[in-house]
């Protein structure tokens, strides 16, 4: 595991803005309203050849009767614990403050390297005022701009010094990356927050509390890979305010990045048109796909009401069918590694590679037990199929007439592929190419 900087301080002292500058990326959500970040959100930082994690918290508040300040506050506390250093970031612009003495009282009282940042000095002028940062009693002070980069290589250069650990990095690549996806309050964090046995994304009961998207190594029962924990993709009418399509656009980014997405519905409501259009959104990007039905637990039981519901979900989703559905209960982790299990499956599917004589003998053998039908007259006769190089699986199909094979027969050919080999939960593509 690399060395850990986390990033603390009062809210809109210009956090973000120096996350994502140290990680080379706009991955944190920056805005001038306070409050913006509310989750840990983690990112890679690179200086003079070692590589270390950057997490960015939500602006530290006190004695606040605001449910996502107190929540913000835990998240806060939990990123001091796991961290190896910390960066304590205040305002020249608006001196020390009370908010900053309670943040430094903490800080004094944790063994571990703190670096007092004094950011907003964009002038000679202004490090004349940041030496009253003096005061908090944490050490020497690093004047910044986060958002011109001025004074962060010297900060930098103090920072690597600081850490112990010499261990190799996890090289993000090796492992797949599962996103949990799905509408606002239908309880991806609190499944993600399940798995891992701890607090690590803020759950509230209010509907959109997850804003950015935040990435968590998954290490246990033999299994290595990502979590991709999103804010819930609402319809475009309720997108109004900047923050929320930000966040929008990070769970679409979220998919885009995904090797598997777990997109979750809500068993109290249904399948909703929201739901499919998210679908659609994983369809057209390739991506492997399980559907986690919860709060399946709040759901009243006859003999066969998962069969009818799955049932149900199938037609919603036709014609793509061929998909695992999996009841779970985030609250009460009822079949929740059932769940983990199936997505490592499916990214296994994703994967496959068939033997191109494997793929003729048994697909060769389908056609000629069903030919394509002729099309003005004409015999179409297909010779040759072969798998081609992507990341996800798509066959070619080579023929003497491409142009008359109909959408019909393609979806004849994908299902006779899916029936002789497990492609379940995988987005496939059928080409017919000029022989």
């Amino acid at each position: 595991m690399s060395n850990i900087l986390a990033i603390v301080g009062r809210p809109n002292v210009g956090k973000s803005t120096l996350f994502n500058r140290l990680v080379g990326q706009r991955q944190a959500i920056v805005h001038q309203s306070s409050g913006v970040t509310r989750d840990r959100h983690y990112g890679k930082s690179y200086w003079n050849g070692l590589e270390f994690s950057v997490i960015d918290t939500g602006g530290y508040v006190s004695n606040s009767d605001d449910i996502f300040e107190e929540e913000i506050k835990k998240q806060v506390m939990l990123a001091m614990e796991e961290a190896d250093a910390i960066a304590f970031i205040v305002d020249v612009t608006s001196g020390v403050t009370d908010l900053d003495d309670n943040v430094a009282n903490i800080l004094r009282r944790i063994d571990k390297p703190v670096f007092v940042i004094v950011n907003k000095v964009d002038n000679n002028e202004l490090i004349y005022d940041a030496q009253n940062f003096y005061a908090l009693g944490l050490g020497n002070i690093y004047c910044i701009s986060s958002l011109t980069g001025s004074g962060t290589g010297d900060l930098l250069d103090d920072i690597i010094k600081s850490f112990k650990k010499t261990t190799e990095p996890i090289n993000e690549d090796e492992y797949p990356k599962f996103a949990i996806v799905g509408r606002p309050n239908v309880g991806k964090s609190s499944f993600i927050n399940s798995l891992l046995g701890e607090e690590r994304n803020i759950v509230t009961p209010v509907a959109g509390t997850t804003r950015d998207t935040i990435h968590t190594f998954y290490n246990k029962f033999g299994h290595s890979f990502y979590l991709l924990d999103t804010a819930g993709l609402r319809k475009k009418g309720k997108t109004m305010d900047n923050i929320e399509f930000y966040s929008v656009m990070r769970s679409i980014r979220a998919i885009e990045e995904a090797d598997v997405c777990f997109l979750m519905i809500d068993a109290e409501r249904g399948v909703e048109a929201q739901d499919l259009a998210i679908f659609r959104l994983i369809q057209n990007n390739h991506k492997g796909v399980v559907i986690l039905v919860n709060k399946w637990d709040l759901v009243e039981k006859e003999t066969n009401t998962a069969k009818k519901f799955e049932e149900d979900i199938k037609e919603r989703f036709a014609p793509f069918k061929d998909v695992d559905i999996v009841f779970i209960s985030a609250l009460t982790k009822q079949r929740i590694l059932k769940a983990l299990e199936t997505g490592i499956l499916v990214n296994e599917n994703r994967r496959r590679r068939i033997k191109t004589s494997e793929l003729n003998e048994v697909m060769l053998e389908a056609i000629a037990a069903y030919p394509p039908p002729t099309n003005k007259g004409k015999l179409i006769a297909i010779k040759y199929v072969t798998q081609l190089p992507t990341y996800y699986p798509a066959f070619a199909f080579f023929c003497n007439l491409p142009q008359y094979v109909k959408e019909p027969y393609k979806r004849y050919l994908e299902n006779k592929l899916r029936e002789k080999f497990n492609f379940t939960g995988v987005i496939m593509e059928i080409f017919i190419r000029n022989k």
